[in-house]
């Protein structure tokens, strides 16, 4: 499969937060290549990165840090492709300074950013983004959001089953 998305981490310790990312890639049959650059220790290799990666091929970024987090903001920077920012749980604030780093992006600087730790929803997005020129791609997305949609109302109908049997627990309504 050609990488059309570029999973960007700023330390391979990263990667076990990532993985759900490619994971959702894997499963709408999407190529992606995975790198360690960090927005401080490495600069100069984010940069190129982010400059190349139309030549190669990419058509999205995503990019996971912690901490200061500026690793999608600094890809951003470089290139017009799409950008989504995974802030990472890390340090003192568990992962609340990294998604103010990556959500609060200058004018002209735009990352779509994802909750914390959540690289599935990175995945899913990037498919989404890809799919708007593949209707095969569009219409496997749509599949599994019904699939979604009725595993929600399987649910429901067996909580119910359960209330009506007696078995009325804490179960109330807003």
């Amino acid at each position: 499969m050609r990488p059309l998305v570029a999973i960007v981490m700023g330390s391979d310790s990263d990667w076990e937060r990532m993985r759900p990312a490619a994971e959702e890639l894997e499963g709408f049959g999407l190529g992606y290549r995975v790198e360690v650059a960090s927005a401080h220790r490495s600069p100069d290799v984010v940069a190129d990165l982010a400059r190349r990666a139309e030549e190669q091929g990419l058509r999205v970024f995503i990019a996971g840090a912690g901490l200061a987090a500026h690793l999608a903001g600094v890809i951003a920077a470089h290139t017009t492709l799409p950008v989504i920012g995974v802030p990472l749980a890390a340090g003192a604030l568990s992962g609340v300074d990294a998604l103010y780093a990556t959500v609060q992006m200058p004018p002209g600087v735009p990352v779509a950013t994802v909750g914390i730790d959540a690289a599935r929803n990175a995945g899913l997005l990037a498919a989404q983004i890809l799919a708007t020129a593949d209707p095969d791609l569009r219409a496997r997305l749509a599949r599994q959001k019904a699939g979604l949609a009725e595993a929600v109302a399987r649910k429901n109908r067996s909580l119910q089953a359960s209330l009506a049997g007696g078995d009325k627990g804490a179960v109330g309504g807003d």
